[in-house]
């Protein structure tokens, strides 16, 4: 067992015994005097706070955009955290730094910072299109207040043709400074205003909830980083999981797509993709890049929040959630979890393990929807989600049709999937299934949208299914085998 969290900031090993569960990272650092690292929004919306964290992924290493100002300081541990100070010098600009400069994309400077560890990140990921809608997607985090993304895009397309600077060549180097630090210790700090966990197993995490079932639990701190820095809610103590080996699974099974509570969105997505392409489309409208890389899909399952854009989404393609309560694990449906506004199916000690996606049944249609004010980076007013399986008489052999932002948690439409089911898949049935939504749901009014539209556009949607789905559902019956050409 440790009593302190260790990682580099750039070249300086940083080992720290007095760390706060609530201390946020952009905090530590503008005391630390790593003042290049701006506040702006304070909430993961803005960017300015960009920084970039590398961390060993199959004995590579991963550099990651996260925001500052959400990201507690404990979550740190074992890694390396690059700011705009150790990315060039007045000396020898980085290349992304040059391009800003000589295609003026620094306007009056203040996000700048931001957008320049995004950038620099972005060159150094896997996959680097050098197009207008790639580049748009991996600086979504960044927002410019003088409105110069056109030159910052045009820096960037510069920036990626350019040869490696002295920060990509040393890089290679960081291989041994994170193995390490790799030590998969336990990690329990004690302060005066709290205590820091960090499992180095799934066992040890589920022996310290028994022992302190009050523990809160967080994996990418997107949505706990705003109870800090916007309620200014003490967190007495924390259990950080987001590096715990168990739960940093994820694995392609024969029955199905197997999600660790500490993967996190950016990591799933391509999985995502490739189970449930219209899913993995939908990530790309959760939050940020920046947002996606420290998010995880099983804390905005476990939160229970309503709006959450993932639930749905899984609901509709049956996923399973896995839960564990010391040595004793179970396993339910995904739409059990959620009993009612604020309140789950999960015990005081007890923990999400995993989520489950088992392959679509032979023969079904699904699409996910999304409605919002904004297309990008906001929350959703609706999401939609269903699924549906014809058989070769075009009958409805099952039905799921879920729904966020329509009741007080994540939940199915039962009257509406009645009215489908053994029916034929037909306008008229479909009519019958729209009447029956205003059943399912009575939605409120709030800020994003009015219980009216929300109800319209929830039945408009099952309408666009329909329209969608005219000659899937049959191409996939055939290909499932359930209709007979």
């Amino acid at each position: 067992m440790r009593h302190s969290i260790r990682f580099y900031l750039g070249e300086r090993l940083v080992s720290l015994n007095d760390v706060a569960p609530d201390q946020t990272l952009l905090d530590w650092l503008r005391h630390e005097g790593r003042t290049g690292t701006k506040e702006g929004c304070n909430e993961g919306d803005c960017g300015a706070c960009t920084v970039i964290v590398a961390r060993l992924r199959q004995n590579r290493v991963i550099l990651k955009a996260v925001n500052a100002c959400i990201q507690l300081l404990p979550m740190l541990d074992g890694a390396v955290l690059f700011t705009i100070e150790d990315i060039g010098s007045a000396a020898a600009l980085h290349p992304v730094q040059e391009a800003m400069v000589s295609l003026n994309g620094t306007q009056c400077g203040f996000c700048t910072p931001g957008f320049v560890m995004s950038m620099v990140a972005y060159r150094n990921a896997e996959q680097r299109p050098n197009d207008d809608a790639a580049i748009d997607s991996a600086l979504s985090g960044n927002l410019c207040r003088c409105t110069g993304y056109a030159p910052i895009v045009r820096a960037m397309k510069q920036a990626l043709a350019a040869p490696d600077s002295a920060f990509e060549e040393t890089l290679s180097g960081l291989v041994p400074r994170l193995e390490a630090l790799e030590d998969h210790a336990d990690v329990v700090i004690q302060t005066a205003t709290g205590t820091v966990f960090l499992p180095g197993t799934a066992d040890a995490l589920a022996q310290y909830l028994l022992d302190y079932p009050d523990t809160l639990i967080v994996a990418g701190a997107t949505d706990v980083g705003l109870w800090v820095t916007k309620a200014i809610r003490p967190l007495p103590r924390v259990a950080f999981i987001g590096q715990c080996r168990e739960l940093m699974r994820l694995e392609h099974r024969e029955d199905g797509l197997h999600i660790g509570a500490a993967i996190t969105y950016d990591a799933a997505r391509e999985a995502l993709s490739a189970h449930l392409p219209d899913f993995g489309a939908l990530v790309g409208r959760i939050g940020s890049t920046p947002i996606r890389n420290s998010a995880t899909l099983c804390g905005n399952i476990a939160n229970g929040s309503p709006i959450g854009d993932g639930p749905p989404a899984l609901i509709a393609a049956g996923a399973m959630l896995h839960l564990r309560y010391g040595s004793e694990k179970r396993v339910i449906p995904l739409e059990r979890y959620f009993l009612g506004y604020g309140r789950q199916d999960r015990r005081p000690g007890e923990f999400v393990e995993a989520v489950h996606i088992p392959p679509l049944a032979k023969g079904t249609f699904y699409r996910s929807y999304k409605i919002s004010k904004r297309f990008d980076q906001d929350i959703s007013a609706v999401l939609a989600a269903f699924a549906i399986c014809v058989d070769e008489t075009g009958h409805v052999v099952e039905a799921r049709l879920a729904f966020g932002g329509m009741a007080a948690t994540p939940c199915r439409a039962p009257r509406a999937e009645a009215v489908l089911t053994g029916a034929s898949w037909n306008e008229a049935t479909l009519e019958a299934a729209r009447l029956a939504l205003a059943e399912d749901f009575t939605p409120l009014s709030d800020m994003r949208a009015s219980a009216w539209y929300r109800q319209t556009v929830a039945a408009n949607l099952l309408t666009r299914f329909y329209e969608e789905s005219r000659g899937e559902t049959i191409r996939l019956a055939r290909a499932g085998g359930l209709l007979h050409a």
